[in-house]
């Protein structure tokens, strides 16, 4: 080893580089996740991507451990450094993830906590060419691809159940044509009686091609006297 000044100069460079990279791989993918109003977002990222790379920096400067224990003496694998920092990162996404009514949410926020861990160890490591393209890669699929599956024709599924009177409920075969003139397609249907007995409950989950038509479909019950009680509740990430 060169401990000149010269030595610990280049030494200190290329810590530097590799630690700056993580950091802004992580803020680039941060900063997309904030300005999308994500839980986890650009100071979380940041640190994910900044401790990973730091951790693999460990890996790469063994002999700074035991100072004056001869270097060959002094072996550890990389490789469960990385695997060890993407076991934690996924209790960190854990965290993230959860379920709003029938919906799972947070799916995405911990997918880039994920990757951006990933790019941390390519960094810490100072694999810096696929480190780079990873996180071009990275914010192009949050950012662009965001537009792209908003464009694409998908199947929504939208749980939906509505309340009326025991005595004077709605007949289900209108009830199946207007879900069917708001654009919806429904299979099954469940009933059950509740409210002590007071009213009957459709519950159905219905397929659509436009989140538009619930909000169309809750116009149309709001108004409607029979009505006396009814949930929405789309499904997604």
């Amino acid at each position: 080893m060169d401990l000149t000044l010269g030595g610990h100069y280049v030494e200190y460079r290329s810590i530097l580089t590799h630690l700056t990279g993580g950091l802004i791989a992580g803020g680039l993918i941060g900063f997309e996740r904030s300005f999308r109003g994500r839980p986890a977002g650009f100071r979380t990222h940041t640190l994910v991507c900044l401790a990973s790379s730091l951790l693999m920096l460990v890996t790469m400067y063994q002999w700074k451990w035991l100072p004056g224990v001869p270097l060959e003496t002094v072996k550890t694998d990389p490789t469960r450094m990385a695997q060890g920092i993407m076991t934690g990162i996924g209790f960190l996404g854990a965290g993230v993830i959860y379920k709003e009514g029938f919906s799972i949410r947070g799916l995405t926020t911990a997918a880039s906590i994920w990757i951006t861990a990933a790019i941390g160890i390519l960094f810490g490591v100072g694999f810096f060419f696929p480190a780079v393209v990873a996180t071009i890669l990275t914010v192009g699929i949050l950012a662009a691809f965001r537009w792209i599956e908003r464009s694409i024709p998908t199947e929504k599924y939208i749980h939906y159940s509505v309340l009326f009177d025991r005595d004077n409920p709605l007949p289900e075969t209108n009830l199946r044509q207007l879900l069917k003139d708001h654009g919806f397609s429904i299979s099954t249907m469940s009933y059950r009686i509740t409210g002590d007995g007071r009213y009957i409950e459709y519950k159905t989950v219905m397929e659509t091609r436009r989140y538009r038509n619930a909000s169309n479909l809750s116009e149309t019950l709001r108004t409607m006297d029979l009505v006396k009680g009814f949930r929405i509740s789309p499904s997604g990430d």
